[in-house]
């Protein structure tokens, strides 16, 4: 019984976390006391759930249970923000919602762009979503923004005490202020699903990139008009069109030009290429059209066999003009190697090769490593390689790169 509770709460959190947190912190703007109470009641399920058997509504009892905690912590604080009468009326809101689970009101999209509001520094808003709404730990969410573990961990914090003493409201935003914001949600929405991508054969993974996915289908379904919305949720699902051929039947990994294409789902293909014809056609072009459109490309050229790397590269100038990322320069430089060869690409790899977060940053010594190889500098393939083989989470991945080296050393 004891795993059977475990594998249920497991389940939960993973399912319901990001949903029972932002109903739980709607109403009194502390995320940091929410994730406190919340992560209480998990343990409280740990604690009792091997021995009264699992509730029939898993998160009816977590949030009841979360609910007293919080409410307990609100009356000890005496906090100017929330009265007896205030602490009344939330436990009763909530009362009412754990009686009925499946109306419980979904205010993720509320606490995102809670998240994104103005006062809250501006690099920290997409780190922020990520952690409150999907649970991500400030190590991973770091290795995503290529910044210390320490360091984003306290600016997490920070920035959840910035919420709860501005009193920022969980709504989302007019009009005239949505644009303002909207950049950090699409920001946090894809880096979850790029962590999902990624990790391919974690179901935690796996069930981030389903969750970003569907918080991408509802942003737009938001605001229907934003076009880099529906550039975004294109770039996504070009991705997820491929992610049954990434692997061969061994389980080993299977770069791109390899992939078969019988393999990738054709339907997400078209619903991804309708959404960027319709965000195209919208307004300006933005970045997560732009890194739409390389996608499409990539597809169109492997279904097709015809060569189409220049309008690649001049696709990736347009992102790296707008963006001025290393990462880009990275991407770029692989499609340099196709136009005009791996020496060219090298150099462009130089322009950001004293930048500090490229030290521990996995893809760029992949990258190096292959390009070095073509271009037959075998030492410094050699070490590229060797580093990147280092630096990768992915077993298959990981496999991959020393076949790579191993055929460089045999020649």
């Amino acid at each position: 019984m004891t795993a059977d509770a475990r594998q249920a709460a497991e389940q939960v959190a993973r399912d319901s976390y990001g949903r029972l947190l932002a109903f739980l912190a709607a109403r009194t703007r502390d995320v940091a006391g929410a994730e406190d109470a919340l992560a209480e009641a998990f343990a409280s399920a740990l604690k009792s759930w091997p021995e009264t058997g699992v509730p029939a509504n898993p998160d009816a009892w977590l949030l009841t249970v979360a609910r007293r905690r919080q409410t307990d912590t609100i009356r000890r604080r005496q906090t100017r923000v929330a009265g007896e009468e205030h602490i009344q009326l939330m436990s009763e809101e909530i009362e009412a919602a754990s009686a009925s689970p499946d109306v419980i009101p979904d205010r993720r999209l509320a606490l995102m762009f809670a998240c994104a509001h103005p006062d809250v520094e501006a690099g920290m808003r997409a780190p922020l979503i990520l952690q409150t709404i999907l649970g991500m730990t400030a190590v991973d969410i770091a290795a995503a923004f290529l910044i210390p573990p320490a360091t984003m961990g306290q600016r997490l914090v920070r920035a959840k005490a910035r919420i709860r003493d501005n009193g920022i409201p969980f709504a989302i935003p007019e009009r005239e202020d949505l644009a303002a914001r909207l950049d950090a949600v699409l920001e946090a929405i894809y880096a979850a699903y790029a962590k999902g991508w990624t990790e391919l054969g974690d179901t935690s993974a796996d069930r981030m990139a389903d969750e970003a996915i569907w918080l991408g289908r509802l942003v737009v379904s938001l605001l229907p008009e934003e076009p880099e919305a529906k550039g975004m949720l294109a770039l996504m699902l070009y991705a997820e069109a491929r992610r049954e051929a990434r692997r061969d039947p061994t389980g080993a990994y299977v770069p791109l030009e390899s992939q078969d294409i019988t393999l990738w789902d054709e339907p997400q293909i078209l619903a991804a290429e309708s959404l960027l014809h319709h965000a195209n056609a919208a307004g300006p072009t933005g970045r997560y059209q732009i890194e739409a459109a390389i996608q499409s490309a990539h597809i169109a050229r492997c279904v097709s066999g015809k060569n189409n790397w220049q309008s690649v590269v001049a696709l990736y100038d347009v992102l790296l003009a707008l963006t001025q990322s290393p990462v880009v320069t990275l991407n770029r430089a692989a499609a340099l190697a196709e136009t005009l060869g791996p020496k060219a690409a090298l150099a462009s790899l130089d322009s950001i090769a004293d930048d500090k977060r490229m030290a521990d940053y996995q893809p760029y010594w992949a990258a190096r490593g292959h390009l070095a190889a073509r271009a037959g500098r075998k030492e410094d393939a050699h070490e590229a390689l060797t580093l990147a083989i280092g630096l990768s989470t992915d077993d298959a991945v990981r496999h991959y790169l020393m076949a790579q080296r191993v055929r460089l050393q045999d020649g």
